[in-house]
């Protein structure tokens, strides 16, 4: 005979397989490293500092 095995641990211990195989192939798809994200922060700063450099008055001083 073969050894008995509890289904329902099978079943779960599938699922938990399943779920991390599908979280693996959306990191691949949709993350970025902590280098990545840090980088585009950086980026984005140096742009609205050169935005913010080109405007021929303040907003605040606009507003008033």
């Amino acid at each position: 005979m073969g050894t008995v095995i509890n289904l329902r641990q099978a079943r779960k211990r599938k699922a938990r397989a399943d779920k991390a195989a599908n979280a693996a192939a959306n990191r691949a798809l949709h993350g970025r490293t902590k280098a990545e994200r840090s980088a585009q922060a950086a980026q984005d700063e140096r742009q609205d500092a050169v935005l913010r450099g080109a405007f021929r008055e303040s907003p605040q001083e606009k507003d008033q």
